[in-house]
Parts: structure tokens; sequence; C-alpha cells
């Protein structure tokens, strides 16, 4: 039989061998119904025990990989065929060589050093419980934390009772839903397509809520709307004082729910950042925050701010969705905030992405307006057609977003434009991608100035 049995480092004889025989199975060296020597014969050829062999031969008939019966011996079972790719399967599309998409910030920024001194303070400090299931609705050293941090930086009235650690926004979202059991759910138009999937996935069901130039308007019946006021996705408007007001008095009036999505509420770049909704109406607004925007989308921590009717609901709900959000990022991320190490970070953050939105607007010039307020890390770019750019654009290996994809209902006649993430590139990247957008602008219009189909 044509079998390497090589022990790596940590690993028995015993383990060796099994490994070689599933090896020796997957790639067809042993083929189904092939029968494998005697025990003793092949401890021999081997140099090891006939104990050795037997308990290989035994793990490996109870893992389907060898049958065993009297009579017949040890044989080669019959494996179902190994999947791959169907024939004439697409390869999986390269990556642009400039992403100027919105959704992520610069992960390259990222505080490791300052990250790595907040999980270590935390981990020797931690008490042995912390190691052990948590309580669903997160760690209480986060959730004071965050109780001092969200009440001085965006205005919320969050007791740490009423907070609520998640794995994200997306997993918030997803938990509202299904404690409100079913309804109808307002969200923006436009607004995240990917969000109101959320909805739907989780039983709600989706109307649309428009925009303008003040913000998203009043919803009708509804039990719930998800609103993003600070700084609205993607048209970078913020929501006017008297919208604001409205809102909240339909909320009360009909006992609905307000979902306040502050994704990128501390990254205002002209002035004080307007407060969060939630502290006009605490008992009206589910306030949902994340560290996806200030920190980076692995770390996979986000936070409710609940009216208290709800509070116990969605943790029951997330106890039985995911039990409890891992501990020790927690436990560090409060750390960062009780250190100051997180306002520090978010103080450089805000001046590296305020910088860049002035390369933007420098870099474009007169080429197109940029809609929005000067906040977050995405800018509205007018333009007449979002077609002809986008595909200048991909010609110069440059991805953007396209507003086209974030309306409930695409059609003509709906405004046009990109949705440019400039929080996305490195650094180094980041003028490459100005130019390869100007040079698709640039291109465009002189195609359009000309009569020509780009």
């Amino acid at each position: 039989m044509d079998l390497h049995l090589g022990v790596a480092a940590g690993e028995g004889r015993r383990a060796g061998l099994e490994r070689a025989l599933r090896d020796a199975v997957r790639d067809g060296r042993l083929a189904p119904g092939e029968r494998l020597p005697a025990t003793r014969q092949l401890a021999g050829e081997l140099g090891v025990s006939r104990n050795t062999v037997k308990a290989a031969y035994d793990q490996l008939v109870a893992e389907g990989f060898l049958t065993a019966r009297q009579g017949s011996g040890t044989r080669v079972a019959a494996l179902p065929p190994v999947e791959t790719g169907a024939p004439g399967e697409r390869e999986p599309a390269r990556a642009p060589r400039f992403d100027l998409r919105p959704g992520s910030p610069d992960v390259g920024a990222f505080p490791a050093a300052a990250w790595l001194g907040a999980l270590r303070s935390a981990v020797t400090s931690a008490p042995a419980l912390a190691y052990d299931y948590g309580d669903p609705r997160g760690r209480i050293e986060l959730r004071t934390a965050l109780s001092g941090y969200l009440g001085r930086a965006r205005g919320v009235v969050a007791p740490p009772e009423r907070i609520v650690i998640t794995s994200g926004y997306v997993q918030g979202l997803a938990l509202l839903t299904r404690v409100l059991d079913g309804g109808p759910v307002a969200m923006e138009d436009p607004g995240l397509p990917f969000h109101r999937e959320v909805v739907r996935r989780h039983g709600g069901s989706v109307v649309p809520l428009e925009v303008d130039g003040r913000g998203a308007g009043t919803p009708g019946d509804c039990r719930a709307v998800v609103v993003t006021p600070a700084h609205q996705y993607p048209t970078g408007v913020t929501l006017h004082p008297e919208r604001r007001r409205a809102l909240t008095e339909w909320a009360r009036a009909r006992g609905a729910l307000i979902v306040e999505d502050d994704y990128d509420g501390e990254f205002r770049y002209d002035r004080q950042p307007v407060g969060a909704l939630q502290g006009m109406a605490p008992g009206q607004v589910a306030y949902l925050g994340t560290a996806s925007k200030t920190l980076g989308p692995a770390l996979r921590l986000g936070w409710m701010v609940l009216p208290p009717h709800l509070v116990d609901a969605v943790a029951d709900t997330k106890l039985h969705s995911d039990h409890h959000t891992e501990s020790l990022g927690q436990l560090a991320l409060a750390e960062l905030i009780d250190s100051h190490a997180y306002d520090r970070h978010v103080r450089a953050c805000r001046l590296r992405y305020r910088r860049r939105r002035d390369r933007l607007l420098d870099r474009l010039g007169s080429r197109a307006r940029v809609r929005g307020i000067a906040a977050g890390l995405h800018a509205l770019v007018e333009v007449d057609d979002e077609e002809r750019v986008l595909a200048r654009a991909r010609a110069h290996g440059l991805a953007v977003g396209r507003l086209g994809d974030h309306w409930h209902t695409p059609g003509a006649g709906r405004p046009q434009g990109l949705v440019v993430g400039y929080g996305t590139p490195r650094e180094g990247a980041y003028g490459g991608a100005l130019e390869a957008l100007a040079r698709a602008l640039d291109e465009t219009g002189s195609a359009l100035r000309a009569g020509l189909d780009p």
C-alpha cells in the first residue's frame, strides 16, 4: 500500500497514521472498496505497534472513511465526490485598483497599539467570571463606560441598565424587528438596501419614507421608523429641527418606535456634531451605535440604548439568538473609553477624514456638485448619467458607489449620483483614487458634449 507515515511536530504515531490514511482516501490513492492490510501486516511495514494500527482503523471506521465487517476485513468506504466549481463558472471578480465605495473606515488607521494595551489591561484585571457565559445585555464595564461617553459625546440619555451590547448595528436592527413581531417599518428612501433586507428577513415589511433637503419626512401608519438623523445615508443631509420635533411627536401619539442609526455621528467637520435624536425622546427612540466606523468592522461591537419597556424583550431575544456578545472585546473597549484613548483616536480620525473630504472637493472643483453636510465618511456627487460615469470609472480601475442602488424602487426620473466613500482607501492610495475619479468625470463630460457613447 502506498502510504507515507509522516508524524508532524506534537503529533503522535496514531494521529499521524490516521491523517495519512484520511489523505490517501480523499485523494484517491486508496480507492473505494479497496481492502486494507491486516493490522499485524501494516504494523510491521510501518514499524509501529499493532495496537496503534488497530486504534487508527477503529477511529476511521467511526468517522466513516473505512468499513469493517467480520470475515471481510477493513475496506475503504465509498465517499461522496468532492464538489468542485461548475464548468464555466466565473472566477471571483478582481479587486479594483482604487476603491471609493462607501461603508468602511480606513482600516489601516486602526489603533493597534492602544487596543493591545487596553486588551492587556482588561485581561489582567478581569475577574474569572468574565470568561464564563455572560449577561445577554453585555458586560457592565462596557455599558457603564458607554453611558458616560454617549452622554457627553452624543447627548444620549443612556443609563447602563438600558444599554444592550450587540455584535454590530445589523444585529441590533434584527433584534428590534423580531421584538416588534411584524408590521410595517418605514425606512428612508433613498437608504441602504441591505438594511431593508435585514428587516424583511426578520419578519418586518418595509415601506418607503421620502427624504428631501430637510431629511426624512413623517411616516404614516407604521409600527416603527428607521432614520439616520445626524447624517442621512446616502444624501448626507441632517434632519431639520422641525422634522425632529414632528417625528418624536408622531412616535408619542402613536406609541411607535423610532430607530436611530447613529452610524457616524462623531464625524462632523464644520461645527459641533448635532446631538442624537434620542436625547429629545428617550422613551420613544432606540439609539443604535457601533465601533465599526470609529475603530473597524472587524471588532463586531455595537450598542443599543433602549426605551425602558423594550430592554427585557430585546435582552431575551438576544439570549436566544447568540446568548451574549464576546466579552474580552467588550472589556477592552471599556478600557479604551475609560482611559480616553478612544476619544483621542476619534479626534485623530476626524481630522484625517476632514482633510480627505477637503481634498475630494478640491480635486472635483467645478466638475460636479457635492451634496450633504461636511461630515461622515462619504459624499454624494451629483452626475447626469450614473452608468456612463461608472463605466469610465471601471476603465480606470476605480470602484465607487451608485445612488441608483439605494432607491426602494429604482427607475427613470430619479436623481442620479455617485456615493463616494473617502474613508476606505489607505492613505497612500487616496490621491490615485481621486485622480481616477476626476478622469472618469472629465471623460464622461467630454463624451456627452461630443455626443458619443462612452
